[in-house]
């Protein structure tokens, strides 16, 4: 296959000995480098080896799958996926020596995380005196919410318990993970500590990956936070130095989430990596690159090379109301008119409206059903279902793989009305899982009885899973529902379902009947299609990765986009606009930009509303 590269995309596809930094701007070929990169060395180099490509999204990964198919036996030859993948891999293969014993449970949702927490409190005397002690209700949430993101720290830097010096925040910690161990399960951090353990402890594990993966490329390198970046350097060792890593300093918008562009440099260090850096920008037009030169000075494309002209335009709404009406006028202008700068007709899966937070996309979104215009959204890694329906499915699902599961067990007695007895019957028998269907069947809950039914078709002999008869069942239920909203929240939460289930057949297929493993995907987000038919409704930082002719990014209004923290912060302040850039590079044609004039406040009062910053910073406004 012959790719065109330019002379820096070659340079890096051609590296072949020793660590290498790519330094690659939006729409410089990043992607393509690395296939490219991963497609010569399987190629060209001889040996019975792997390739281990590491990516920050589930939709980075799919993108590369996808261009890198035509090679034989690529599944085989190469993990693509993301780094919470590979080590959920590494530790369901050889994770016993860390307590992990075959797939891992994962408890990916906050509020899971927080009830684990909260149990942990109650069952510690000293520890719920020290909430107490906080105050009130809201000031003990408060409190639980802090507790949790020190724990969460302390996971990001790779720190166990007998390493954490004052004595609460210890006991905090080891009772959290008492309560995650008791309920069978690991939370997202834990992959990353508990491999890098592994690895550290188990030389000769960390051996085998290096002897088993030639080479490594890791993309979005500027995401990387202290726990990733260590669990790279156990598994590479002081020796291993055939490394590459792909990122942009300028694009890093994690920091919330523990991420530091700090590693990039250790990266350097550590390794004695070369350097190329791409600044040319290969995909958006003249109009939308100048916005992005304008927001961040030191983005060093020459915009004077783009072909195409393009637009950027500014929307003002007198309400939130108004604005989203603008937008969707403007979207089926384009779609029914086309633009001179796009080559090819528009259609709504050419677009999509992006804002800083959900919240900023209600509106827009109700507007899309009144009017009956197809979308769809991807506002996190995973779909979360809205309808009760599918939430206490999920938990019976939850349930059948892993009857240790007491948070999620509990949760499904309370929605149920199941009284401690019946709890108590159900803890001592040899399958619970299998036993909360039973339960479900004497509730007098017509929707636990439904639930039930589904579940009682879903596995049949040697364990064979029914999927799509369970969610027939689930479906019927639906469709008959009085209030139209319950009735396409449940049936919306099934067309996702189905989707996740037929993408897993195809991913895995030596596991089609393995209902564990389909949970783990969806934890780990895996099931969800990049893109799919319709107007796409994105937060900024779940389009990571993603390029669409038309964007709109709404809600661009001081307080919202920036968000109203950060000016409290100049870090964070900082990290908002990288947070715009990253929104605006995302176009390939035309962007448009809105705000609306006045606001409803979540507290019911109305408040006008000051355009953002940044709109100033391109230029659109005064």
């Amino acid at each position: 296959m012959n790719i065109r590269l330019s002379e820096d995309q070659k340079r890096a596809v051609d590296h072949t000995k020793g660590a290498l930094l790519v330094v690659a701007g939006p729409g410089s070929g990043k992607t393509r480098v690395l296939t490219e990169r991963i497609r010569r060395h399987l190629e060209e180099e001889t040996g019975h080896f792997q390739i281990l490509a590491l990516t920050f999204t589930n939709k980075a990964a799919n993108e590369m799958k996808d261009r890198l198919q035509t090679i034989p036996n690529i599944a085989e030859r190469a993990f693509i996926g993301t780094l919470h993948s590979f080590c959920t891999e590494v530790l369901a293969k050889r994770g016993k020596p860390v307590g992990i014993d075959g797939l891992p449970q994962i408890f990916d949702a906050y509020h899971d995380r927080r009830s684990i927490l909260t149990r942990a409190i109650n069952d510690d005397p000293e520890l719920l005196h020290q909430l107490k002690l906080a105050g009130d209700h809201e000031e003990q949430k408060k409190r639980i919410d802090a507790w949790l993101s020190k724990i969460i720290q302390f996971k990001s830097n790779l720190l166990r318990a007998f390493e954490i010096d004052d004595e609460i925040d210890r006991k905090i910690f080891e009772g959290y993970q008492a309560e995650l161990r008791a309920s069978g399960a690991v939370d997202f951090d834990d992959l990353l500590l508990l491999t890098y353990q592994l690895f550290e402890e188990r030389p000769k594990i960390a051996g085998f990956y290096r002897r088993l993966y030639r080479f490594i490329c890791i993309d979005e390198a500027q995401d990387l936070n202290g726990a990733q970046y260590g669990v790279l350097r156990a598994l590479c060792g002081d020796e291993y130095k055939n490394v590459m890593m792909v990122g942009d300093k300028k694009q890093a918008i994690y920091g919330f989430n523990t991420a530091d562009t700090r590693f990039m440099d250790c990266f350097t260090n550590d390794f004695e990596a070369s350097v190329i850096e791409l600044h040319e920008n290969f995909r958006s037009s003249r109009a939308v690159v100048e916005a992005a030169k304008r927001l961040d000075r030191n983005y060093l494309t020459e915009v004077e090379k783009l072909p195409v002209e393009g637009a950027v335009e500014l929307l003002i709404g007198e309400d939130e109301d108004d604005e989203a009406q603008l937008v969707l006028q403007k979207i089926m202008e384009l779609c029914k008119s086309g633009h001179p700068d796009v080559e090819e007709p528009i259609r709504l899966e050419s677009c999509a409206v992006l804002g800083r937070t959900r919240y900023t996309l209600l509106r827009i979104e109700e507007k899309l059903r009144e009017q009956d215009i197809p979308y769809y959204k991807q506002l996190k890694a995973g779909h979360e279902s809205e309808s009760d329906l599918m939430i206490e499915f999920e938990l019976v699902l939850r349930l059948l793989v892993n009857p240790k599961d007491r948070l999620h067990r509990d949760d499904l007695f309370k929605k149920w009305g199941i009284h401690s007895s019946a709890q108590n019957t159900a803890k001592d028998r040899a399958n619970p899982g299998h036993e909360l269907v039973e339960l479900a069947r004497q509730s007098s809950g017509k929707k636990a009885k439904v639930i039930a039914n589904a579940a009682g078709e879903l596995i049949v002999g040697n364990n064979i899973v029914r999927m799509s008869e369970a969610l027939n069942i689930l479906e019927k239920y639906g469709e008959k529902l009085a209030s139209e909203d319950d009735k396409r929240a449940v049936l919306e939460d099934i067309k996702v379902m189905r989707g996740e289930w037929d993408r897993f057949l195809r991913i895995e297929r030596s596991s089609t009947n393995d209902l564990a493993s389909f949970l783990t995907h969806r934890a780990l987000g895996t099931m969800q299609p990049p893109r799919q038919k319709g107007l796409a409704l994105l937060t900024v930082h779940s389009s990571k990765g993603l390029e669409f002719d038309v964007i709109f990014v709404v809600g661009m209004s001081d307080g919202t986009f920036p968000d109203y923290r950060a000016n409290k912060n100049s870090k964070t302040k900082a990290e908002e606009k990288r947070t715009a850039f990253v929104s605006v590079t995302r176009s390939k044609r035309l962007l448009y930009l809105s705000y609306p004039q006045s606001k409803i406040m979540p507290w019911g009062s109305e408040r006008p509303q000051n355009p953002s910053p940044f709109l100033r910073d391109m230029e659109l406004i005064e």
